[in-house]
């Protein structure tokens, strides 16, 4: 993974701890058995999906915490499955979050717990992961932000019971991964139809990786002993964040997202842009550009078109 992933991590996990939604399974008499279900909530998954984009190409937070909600409050969402008959196994998810809001300082703290067994009965993901997000407003324009992450996994060393292939595999697996980052930002331009805030940071990365294979003079060679197979590393890296919004009309408006980091690992730069169209009250659309520039890849540049519609009547 690259680090990257881990500064704009916390916001999909942000995202995935918010108010829990809760839809009904069976849409009619007879749906489960017939796999009505199963089609009706693939629809509703690319629907929330198609959903989720509007909103984030809309970007709350551009003209600044103005009407953001007060005080101490949170949610939690459990998921369980159990299954038994063809096949044994099961999975469990928990994801919370607790948020306080007071004056010119919101800061929020979420978990995600995942645990799954595969068929055998035997643990195949077990997971833990930790967020924080928080931001201080000097005033209208000025503010301060800290982003931390911690995430763990479990099963990354447990090396029992694997054959040698498998043991092979778990080359790279992260064991443990940890970041924390702090910076200022700075809104540019802050009125009703045009936003632009910057902001810059440095921050600090602890990774435990397990480690299967040794370079023996030039080679990669396995590794013969099992024991504690993991290499920690700390490294330092900074980013700088661009958001930009500007709407043309109660139709039409514009967006473009940037992002760069760099590292001793690595270079690092994306670029999101975007049009937003809303041509009535029951249609609209998006149209996005995404390039992705990463300096250690063979082919360094990917480059994504992306493209979501709503209609409704």
């Amino acid at each position: 993974m690259n680090k990257f992933a881990l500064l704009t991590s916390a916001s999909a996990l942000a995202v995935l701890l918010g108010a829990p939604a809760l839809a009904q399974t069976e849409i009619a008499t007879g749906a489960n058995v017939t796999g009505v279900s199963g089609v009706n909530e693939r629809l509703d998954d690319v629907q929330d999906a198609v959903e989720d984009d509007f909103a984030r190409s809309e970007d709350a937070a551009r003209f600044g915490p103005a009407d953001r909600r007060t005080g101490t409050f949170g949610s939690v969402a459990l998921t369980y499955t159990g299954r038994t008959g063809n096949t044994e196994n099961q999975d469990f998810s928990l994801a919370g979050r607790l948020s306080h809001n007071v004056g010119q300082f919101q800061q929020s703290v979420g978990i995600l717990l995942e645990y799954g067994e595969d068929d055998d009965g035997d643990t195949d993901t077990e997971k833990t992961s930790v967020i924080y997000d928080g931001n201080y407003y000097f005033n209208d324009r000025f503010y301060a932000f800290a982003l931390g992450r911690l995430a763990t996994d479990g099963i990354a060393d447990d090396f029992d019971g694997l054959t040698n292939e498998e043991f092979l595999e778990r080359d790279g697996r992260v064991k443990r991964d940890a970041f924390l980052g702090f910076g200022p930002g700075y809104r540019i331009i802050n009125n009703d139809t045009t936003a632009w805030r910057v902001q810059a940071g440095v921050g600090i990365r602890y990774t435990k990786t397990v480690n299967t294979w040794d370079d023996v003079n030039g080679v990669a060679t396995p590794v013969l002993v099992r024991e504690d197979q993991t290499v920690s590393d700390t490294s330092t890296g900074y980013i700088v964040s661009s958001r930009f919004y500007h709407k043309f009309n109660d139709q039409f408006f514009l967006t473009n997202d940037t992002d760069y980091l760099t590292s001793d690992a690595n270079d690092v730069a994306t670029n999101e842009l975007g049009l937003n169209f809303k041509m009535s009250d029951a249609f609209a659309t998006r149209v996005s550009y995404k390039t992705e520039y990463v300096s250690d890849r063979e082919i360094r540049t990917d480059n994504t078109l992306g493209v979501s519609l709503v209609y409704g009547f």
